[in-house]
């Protein structure tokens, strides 16, 4: 194979694919817990706090932590946290109809979280190789592999447990085997794309202390970013149901629309980002949020709906550009800056929106939602600050 034909140089969308798969059957177990969770409930009688703790456990494990696979993956090539990393989410997950012991459902969760866990930062660093100059663009295409895995998982556990039974969530294994099999067929491909990309890898010098401190402000920009998000997921309902005394399938519908509009920017934005520059795209996006996002406050009817979208949109488009962003100030450890920007930063801004629980306690749910106004502002002003790109010290001219 020659260097033009390398997967350096080409955008493979076939590979990007199954990759996004893979991405896809994982985060369909990531997302099915939850709705698994009463039939857990049920089943073993369990308290509110320790259900509450089996989803403390799961989130734990399944994002926090993504960075010390990180750290592992880069330290020497785990290709193989690509399908073990899938199948153990599966295993994990689909089990969870069989023990009839709390201690044994915790175990299952945690090795399902793990799993979750080393998938990400794998997943990632492996996407890049396959992504040629349009960067943000492939990492696109294996994130909304994932959203849309985050979508299904709920639908899929209820639609398993309404018509066949609870003992029938084994069902769920059968995405992350055919993920596995992919892989199989593609891996020759995979271990070619991986050995080119190591190789270059360490021949670029170590990061300078710039580099360092520009990922430490991506890191908080998307804190914030990711506080905004779950922040309008869990508010939105509580605001429109609690406060404003609507539909529930209202508010309901309010969250998809947020969330349709994230996954259509996903691909739009990380297209743009390509082209405009990913630290000027992650300003636009912010700047655009922290405009548009107070009109949900003041619009109403149809134009509600439509400033969702287009805050979903503005808001969760930058996700795969952030990703970029690190991998190219710590080009030697992909692994690391993946795990840090897809589940350290934004399970750190998920456990965030607990904050806001105190504000809506005392305050009530409009206030709750009236400060999630501020997150973004934030983020903005702490994106301006990250110095990119860094250029090396010893990094040859173009």
């Amino acid at each position: 194979m020659s260097a033009d034909s390398s997967p350096q140089n080409n955008f493979n969308l076939r590979m990007l694919l199954v990759l996004s798969f893979g991405h896809l059957a994982t985060d369909i177990c990531q997302s099915a817990l939850p709705a698994v969770l009463p039939f857990l409930k049920a089943k073993l009688l369990l308290s509110y706090t320790t259900a509450g703790v089996i989803l403390l456990a799961s989130n734990i494990t399944s994002s926090v932590i993504q960075p010390l696979f990180g750290y592992l993956s880069d330290l020497k090539e785990k290709a193989f946290m690509l399908p073990m990393g899938c199948l153990c989410a599966g295993l994990g997950l689909s089990f969870l109809s069989i023990p009839d012991r709390y201690g044994f459902v915790l175990l299952l969760v945690i090795v399902s979280g793990l799993g979750i866990a080393s998938y990400h930062p794998e997943g990632f660093k492996t996407a890049r190789f396959f992504t040629g100059r349009r960067t943000a663009t492939g990492l696109a295409v294996f994130t909304v592999g994932g959203n849309i895995g985050l979508a299904l998982g709920p639908l899929a556990a209820t639609f398993i447990t309404t018509y066949f039974g609870f003992d029938y969530l084994p069902l769920l294994l059968a995405l992350p085997l055919v993920f596995v099999l992919l892989l199989a067929h593609s891996w020759p491909l995979l271990a070619h794309a991986r050995t080119q990309s190591v190789a270059r890898a360490r021949s670029l010098p170590s990061p300078s202390k710039a580099a360092y401190v520009s990922v430490g402000l991506t890191v908080a920009t998307v804190i914030m970013r990711s506080w905004t998000h779950f922040g309008l997921m869990a508010y939105i309902p509580f605001y429109y149901i609690d406060y404003e005394k609507g539909d529930p399938l209202y508010a309901g519908t309010l969250v998809s629309v947020f969330l349709l509009g994230g996954a259509i920017g996903t691909l739009a934005g990380s297209h743009l980002a390509d082209r405009w520059g990913y630290k000027r795209y992650l300003i636009l996006s912010l700047a655009l949020t922290s405009l548009l996002l107070p009109l949900i406050l003041v619009t109403h009817g149809l134009m509600l709906f439509v400033t969702l979208g287009v805050v979903g949109m503005a808001l969760i488009s930058s996700f795969t550009v952030t990703i970029v962003m690190a991998q190219e100030l710590l080009p030697n450890n992909l692994g690391i800056a993946s795990g840090l920007m897809a589940g350290f930063a934004i399970g750190t801004g998920g456990i965030g929106v607990t904050l806001l629980g105190v504000i809506a306690d005392h305050f009530g749910a409009p206030a709750a939602l009236k400060s999630i106004m501020l997150l973004p502002l934030m983020g903005l002003l702490a994106s301006c600050f990250i110095r990119f790109p860094i250029r090396r010290r010893t990094e040859a001219a173009p």
